[in-house]
């Protein structure tokens, strides 16, 4: 979102030593679990040293959940689908900028929007610059891992954001954070990679450069994850993406993001003739009114733009679930931070698409 942000390797002998440690412990029966307790080969590109990734062994959904009756999601042509080849149409929110809204960050918000909202996929919007990932990587990671594992364990699916107008420039980062992410939660179909949220002044070349590296680094781990990559001019030329693809990897689907009080029939042109080219679109974020995500409500806009989304099996996510005092929250200011609130505590944006999302 554009709007209103302040709102020492081991050597050989080393190494020699931990393996015959392991030998010793497996031939006492006593060595589960080691390998998370090795420490890195190489300090990380944040700087962090921490114990290798470990990765999160599948988690059979709960019953009827959205992840147990869709499974894997799989770009085919211009649509997502779901593990049998049925299109299928994600609908939920996106949290707020973690550094500034990570009070939402939390297993009690998730299960809230499960169960209250009916919410089929949430969106943990990892802040990078502004005193985000670049500054605290470790408390920002925690957040973004406390969301997922709630998503994961109530069975819906999950994007983790680069939340990010500047990722080429942090390519190093980025790449180091999914790497990890992808080492995590590759056996997990709730998880969705979104690798640059709104690129600004980058040109489609540019963008594309970066999103290759990226989804290389995601697909080296073995994760099939899907992956959505951010599109130029805030994430709405997706027109410009779509005559130029990705084409090393599967499984790619592109950013669209709108603000129905700016962005109006010419934007879902624009949207038109990318599916028409045959890339799959992915509105990770939108709001019910200005692009400043303040002022200018405009309902009768968003169920245009809903209609749209719904006539072509766009998944979505609205911005945001967050108490600021702006047009786009859901909530009003000082809400509960752990869920199940009150109509009372819904904004005219939030009381309109909660709504939508129990129709």
């Amino acid at each position: 979102m554009k709007r209103n942000l302040v709102s020492g390797a081991a050597g050989p002998s080393g190494r020699l030593s931990l393996c015959m440690a392991v030998l010793y412990l497996t031939l006492l029966g006593g060595c589960g679990g080691m390998e998370e307790s090795f420490p890195p080969e190489e300090p990380s590109v944040t700087g962090e040293t921490e114990a290798a990734t470990p990765t999160v062994e599948r988690v059979e959904a709960p019953l009827a959940s959205p992840v147990a009756a869709n499974g894997k999601l799989q770009v085919v042509g211009n649509q997502i689908r779901n593990q049998n080849g049925v299109a299928v149409q994600l609908k939920g929110m996106s949290l707020f900028w973690s550094q500034w809204g990570g009070a939402f960050y939390n297993a009690s918000v998730v299960n809230s929007l499960a169960d209250n909202w009916k919410v089929t996929v949430v969106r943990a919007a990892m802040g990078v610059e502004n005193g985000g990932y670049l500054t605290n990587p470790a408390a920002e990671k925690a957040r973004v891992k406390t969301v997922v594992d709630a998503a994961i364990a109530k069975g819906l699916y999950v994007i983790i954001d680069w939340h990010d107008h500047n990722a080429t420039a942090h390519t190093a980062q980025a790449k180091a954070f999914f790497t990890e992410m992808a080492q995590r939660y590759k056996n997990t179909p709730n998880v969705i990679f979104e690798i640059f949220n709104e690129p600004d002044n980058e040109t489609w070349t540019q963008v594309r450069a970066y999103a290759v590296e990226i989804i290389g680094a995601i697909r080296a781990t073995g994760a099939p994850n899907l992956v959505v990559v951010g599109t130029p001019t805030w994430s709405q030329d997706v027109d410009v993406a779509a005559s130029n693809p990705i084409t090393q990897y599967p499984n790619v689907a592109y950013t669209l993001h709108f603000y129905a009080g700016t962005h109006k029939q010419g934007l879902r042109d624009k949207a038109a003739t990318a599916l028409s080219k045959g890339i799959a679109l992915f509105v990770t974020e939108f709001g019910t009114c200005g692009s400043s995500g303040n002022g200018n409500l405009n309902l009768a806009e968003t169920q245009l733009w809903i209609d749209f989304m719904n006539s072509r099996k766009l998944s979505w996510a609205n911005w945001a679930l967050n108490d600021k005092a702006e047009t786009a929250s859901a909530l009003v200011t000082g809400s509960s931070t752990t869920g199940n609130w009150p109509d009372s505590a819904l904004t005219p944006s939030g009381a309109f698409i909660k709504q939508k999302l129990l129709q």
